[in-house]
């Protein structure tokens, strides 16, 4: 493993000297640093010039500014990081600009990322089990439909109906009769065609899903929620209930009732500890706080696993700690709720739903207003880098789970007598993930690299922003920032995604 690893970091370093010295040259000679300085009016023009020249070293040729550069960017391997000056940022290091967009961007593609792999991998597994039926034809129309879309296109849809119409019902929320059909409509349809069977069984699941969507809208409409929302220590006990049985079922099955037992057990530890929570939540609301107790739920179930596990000690632990986390999420959400009617008053008339910027200017209050703010930022741009990724992600679940269905070794897991929850989630997914793992790899450099367009559409400084600033100015250094972390990165997530070859595949050995 050791002898893989530095044999990849070894051929890595020499294709980023390459890559780096072609980009670095391209750039210096079709870039005109002095343009500005040129059409410049001031009096002083040629002073300015002539500093620029010496703050840059453009007297010198590209080639050996590359070797200077260089040696400044080898001192990252010491943590001392010298990436030059960036004269389009006011004279900014290059380390402080890249810091500060990589951030931003971080931030965002790993909210679309998550959201992406669950729904995608979610949906792609459903069609392979659902293959030929109404259900699979539905959903491959739509996401080729969806990865056909342009995405400036998308985002200027989120923004008309996910943030100006939406931030209109929200300032006067008001759930008509029409809204209540048509949720309890769409809620039948597609948990009716998700679970199957025949026709009795589907009306009966598309009724129960009818009733239960329409109804809770209806609660909520009548209770003032949209107003004032809230989860309350009832939404986190069944929310939790619901997350024990689903995760469990995935996991090791309804039947291992010790894995069941270890989770609801979880979830009523967190029950009873949601009172006490809201005082360090009030008096303690840092970061590092979330942290520990994030940490600390993942303890909890472990040891409530370990505790009432039984032989099974190890599934119960996995599956308490996850449901464990799971509801520790739900009780943060259900605290960043309580701000909302302040939040709301705080923030100006243009609506909940941000659709520029990554914060609102001048914006003070806790932890959890910048939580609240932040959230209301990055929820559209989330969407619209996730929605074309999911529908990808489908596609890609679905054809690969398909082939290795048909395997010898699928077909002998059934012979044996195994449940088709254990051939599918323990035999089949594991093959299945190993080329999804490559293009998930591949998908998150991309994205880490800024998506431009949607950057541009929502206003994010992120890495995108940052290159084509660096491209327009001509300002080598800023450029070659972006070319560092995106390089060193997508480099980094496909070297995981050849050790994740061999944890998903033991036939693979990456000696």
């Amino acid at each position: 493993m050791l002898t893989f690893i530095l044999r990849r970091l070894g051929a890595t370093i020499l294709v980023l000297l390459v890559a780096s010295f072609i980009v670095y040259n391209l750039t210096a000679i079709t870039a005109d640093p002095l343009r500005e300085l040129r059409a410049s009016n001031s009096p002083n023009r040629e002073e300015q010039i002539a500093n620029r020249i010496e703050l840059l070293n453009l007297d010198l040729p590209p080639i050996v500014r590359y070797f200077s550069w260089l040696g400044g960017a080898a001192k990252c391997v010491i943590l001392q990081c010298d990436l030059g000056i960036a004269f389009s940022r006011s004279n900014q290091q290059v380390t402080d600009a890249v810091g500060n967009a990589a951030g931003s961007t971080i931030q965002l593609v790993t909210a679309a990322t998550i959201i992406a792999i669950i729904f995608g991998l979610t949906i792609g597994i459903l069609t392979a089990l659902r293959q030929y039926s109404g259900f699979d034809y539905t959903v491959t129309f739509l996401t080729f439909v969806v990865y056909s879309l342009p995405i400036f296109w998308v985002a200027v849809l989120l923004k008309e109906f996910g943030a100006i119409r939406l931030n209109a019902f929200l300032s006067d929320p008001e759930v008509t009769v029409w809204a209540i059909l048509l949720t309890g409509l769409i809620s039948g349809i597609i948990f009716m065609s998700v679970l199957g069977g025949s026709w009795k069984r589907r009306l009966i699941t598309f009724g129960g899903a009818f009733i239960a969507a329409g109804g809770l809208l209806w609660f909520l409409g009548i209770t003032g929620w949209f107003a004032r929302p809230q989860i309350g220590i009832a939404g986190i006990i069944i929310t939790g209930i619901g997350a024990a049985i689903g995760i469990t079922a995935l996991s090791t099955g309804l039947a291992n009732r010790r894995a069941l037992y270890s989770s609801l057990i979880v979830v009523g530890i967190w029950g009873a500890l949601w009172y006490p929570l809201q005082f360090l939540f009030l008096y303690v609301p840092t970061g590092w706080m979330l942290f520990f107790l994030g940490i600390a739920a993942i303890g909890l179930g472990i040891l409530v696993g370990v505790v009432v596990g039984g032989d099974g000690k190890r599934e119960a632990a996995r599956t308490a700690a996850v449901v464990s986390f799971i509801t520790f999420f739900v009780v943060v959400v259900d605290r960043v709720l309580l701000v909302y009617p302040d939040y709301v008053d705080r923030i100006p008339q243009s609506g909940v739903i941000a659709t520029i910027g990554s914060s609102t200017p001048g914006l003070r209050g806790d932890m959890w207003f910048q939580i609240l703010d932040g959230f209301a930022h990055l929820i559209l741009p989330t969407i619209a880098l996730a929605v074309v990724s999911i529908a990808a992600y489908t596609r890609y679940a679905r054809s690969s789970l398909l082939e290795v269905m048909n395997q010898d070794y699928v077909r002998t897991a059934r012979a044996k007598g195994l449940t088709e929850r254990t051939v599918v989630v323990r035999h089949a997914m594991r093959n299945a993930l190993i080329p999804i793992a490559t293009i998930i790899a591949f998908d998150i450099g991309a994205l880490i690299g800024g998506a431009v367009i949607t950057e541009t559409i929502f206003a994010w400084k992120g890495m995108g922003a940052l290159f084509v600033d660096g491209l327009n100015a001509g300002d080598v250094n800023l450029v070659m920032g972006f070319f560092v972390v995106t390089g060193v990165l997508a480099v980094i997530f496909n070297l995981i995604a050849d050790l994740l070859y061999s944890a998903l595949d033991p036939r693979i050995r990456v000696s």
